[in-house]
């Protein structure tokens, strides 16, 4: 079993806040990490799967009165999505009991997408985020390039053969355009449309996204693309990037980046299924950028903010680092052993003044340049440099 960094931060919200709500995309392994902590409670749990008819059918019947029967023990409510209706339930049977540890509740959509739930539960709930496996959760067993092949998610991270993974991969993605994006989001749109937007957005991972572009080779308009992509970000599929904009004396460009979350899923759209795959395919320099910042975006502090920076005049940082107004750390990220810096990341240098400065490459080196700028490997920044920006 992978011991979770998360858990402690759920246990934490459990002693403190009435309900904390497990957020993630699906077959991250957010109903396992539940039982486990509210197995750690010192009281009984009652566990809801809405996904099965009979929950559904029992919770539907009087769900007020269905709650009532449970208010001493700690109840999980898997994918609460499914009821929509019971956020403002929650918020009632909450205020009237503030008790902490009431509830567990997963779900597999962002709460500013879902109805009633970010309204409902504003201020009475602690809002976690169960990522994909990170490499700072890695058992010693599976090797930083075994995890940038395979991604975060339990299974195929751990199946032992490429043709299970594929299976799992093709199964999880059909499953996910055919069924559980309409249902989290109560929308319908084409699964092949859909699909060829998986893989076009395979193919433009780490582009500045142009809605009207893809639109457009997609036969649907800028605004309907952006809606899909809304979908997708609600969804924890893909991640758009911001810009930073502090630095307002020059021109930047100010379209986000776009992501596809986790490697493994990027490399099934992109046909790579091997490690020599990986180190022969065209697209291997973005693929090793995305990885890394999904695996700073997954092990820092949720007071850093995360941007890139780019202007017009060609200053860029693949990602900046920053609290507040000040920038703790701008990196560069380089798929080589012996990184050359361009002009245009001095020049971000320049113009962000940040406290560190980074080049994060594949290989567990760890040195300074004359400028000093750190080269270091991404498990060294991740264990030793990240926890202290």
């Amino acid at each position: 079993m992978i011991e979770r960094a998360l858990a402690s931060a759920v246990i934490r919200g459990l002693t403190a806040f009435p309900a904390v709500v497990l957020l993630g995309p699906r077959q991250v392994g957010k109903t396992t990490l539940a039982k486990q902590l509210a197995a750690k409670l010192k009281k009984q749990t009652h566990y809801i799967d809405l996904e099965r008819p009979s929950s559904v059918a029992a919770v539907n019947r009087d769900p007020e009165e269905y709650f009532d029967s449970y208010q001493q023990q700690c109840v999980i409510i898997d994918e609460v999505q499914r009821i929509p209706k019971l956020f403002p339930l929650l918020r009632s049977l909450i205020d009237e009991k503030r008790t902490p540890g009431r509830f567990i509740i997963t779900g597999s959509a962002s709460p500013d997408l879902l109805k009633g739930a970010s309204e409902s539960l504003a201020g009475r709930v602690m809002y976690c985020y169960l990522n994909p496996i990170g490499l700072h959760e890695l058992p010693n067993k599976i090797s930083l390039k075994q995890h940038w092949l395979r991604g975060g998610f339990p299974n195929p991270l751990l199946m032992k053969t490429t043709a299970n993974r594929l299976d799992w991969m093709d199964s999880f993605i059909t499953t996910y355009i055919e069924r559980d994006l309409p249902l989290l989001f109560d929308v319908k749109f084409s699964p092949s449309v859909m699909r060829r937007l998986w893989r076009m957005l395979a193919h433009i991972n780490g582009a500045i996204l142009n809605a009207e572009n893809v639109g457009n080779s997609l036969d649907i308009s800028g605004t309907t693309l952006k809606r899909y992509i809304d979908f997708l970000e609600g969804a924890f599929i893909v991640k758009r990037l911001a810009p930073y904009f502090r630095n307002s004396g020059k021109r930047l460009i100010k379209a986000s980046k776009i992501y596809i979350n986790d490697s493994g899923i990027l490399h099934f759209l992109l046909d790579i299924h091997t490690e020599k795959n990986l180190v022969n395919h065209p697209s291997i320099g973005t693929s090793w950028e995305g990885y890394v910042i999904s695996q700073i975006l997954y092990a820092k502090d949720n007071r850093l903010d995360a941007y890139y920076y780019r202007t017009h005049a060609g200053a860029e940082c693949d990602l900046v680092l920053a609290k507040g107004e000040q920038v703790k750390a701008a990196i560069e990220i380089k798929y080589s052993k012996a990184p050359v810096l361009k002009k245009g990341f001095y020049n971000s240098i320049a113009d962000l003044k940040p406290s560190q400065v980074y080049v994060i490459t594949p290989f567990e080196v760890d040195y300074a340049t004359k400028d000093k700028i750190r080269i270091v490997g991404l498990s060294i920044f991740v264990s030793r440099y990240l926890p202290k920006l």
